[in-house]
């Protein structure tokens, strides 16, 4: 971010206008802020997958299911997917994200202030830690010999829980949008305000249940039917970055930050 000053031209001699002109610089600059949140926290939440299910293989009961080496909680083409579906409709809307807060309530922003600062990263990290554990703990809970045994579900083969793990973590980022909206505004208010937001989030869950349960989707992308039993386990299990952030958010404004 340069340090030069805008330029304001207007359009008469309206005060209403300088007024106007400035909220609607600080909602833009709000979006950017928002796209950036999303983009890294779900991004980080794909690595730190990739980076605990490997390093962690032997105790979420990953090792054991080849004898070429290392098995990945993630495929190279399931990750394409993910960016595919939640880095491109989702993230764009948020250009549009009307305010969920009173921008006009909080002061200046200094010329020295960071877009990406210590707050966000803190939060980009958690989110993104957050969705790693729950599309690994997803993995380990079918698939038997890991730290979760529950009697029916831990029996799965391999396929059936990575692809539980991969739809978590999809669902989860599809989560993040609310997130990402605000640093302290609860998710939970001004919810439809953004359709555009709503049908990208739609559209991505769609096409989510559409590549685990299409035939010709399961062939490309090594996926297989997920039951009844499993979404249910998957929503949950991806919904907990949405939970986890509201309770972030509610610490924030307690102490009045």
């Amino acid at each position: 971010v340069t340090k030069e000053a805008a330029t304001m031209v207007l359009a008469d001699d309206n005060f209403a206008t300088i007024v106007d002109a400035v909220r609607e610089g600080r909602r833009i600059f709000d979006n950017i802020k928002k796209f950036l949140r999303f983009l890294l926290s779900s991004n980080m939440g794909e690595v730190l997958t990739v980076f605990g299910g490997v390093v962690l293989a032997g105790v979420i009961g990953l090792s054991g299911h080849s004898s070429s080496g290392v098995v990945l909680p993630l495929l190279a083409t399931q990750i394409l997917w993910i960016n595919l579906v939640t880095d491109s409709a989702p993230a764009l809307a948020m250009g549009v994200d009307p305010s969920v807060e009173d921008v006009m309530g909080r002061p200046p922003r200094k010329p020295t202030d960071r877009v990406i600062d210590a707050t966000m990263w803190s939060g980009v990290l958690l989110l993104g830690a957050v969705m790693a554990v729950s599309a690994l703990a997803t993995l380990d809970v079918f698939l038997p010999g890991g730290l979760i045994d529950i009697a029916g579900l831990s029996t799965d083969g391999l396929p059936t829980a990575r692809t539980a793990a991969f739809s978590t973590l999809v669902l989860a980022q599809l989560f993040n949008t609310l997130n990402s909206r605000s640093e302290t505004v609860s998710a939970l208010r001004h919810l439809f305000v953004n359709k555009w937001l709503w049908g990208a989030i739609a559209l991505g869950a769609v096409l989510q249940v559409a590549v685990v349960e299409v035939p010709v989707l399961q062939t490309a992308f090594s996926t297989t039917s997920l039951d009844p039993a499993h979404w249910a386990i998957v929503v949950a299990m991806a919904s907990l970055v949405l939970w986890v952030d509201e309770i972030r958010k509610a610490v924030r404004r307690a102490r009045g930050l």
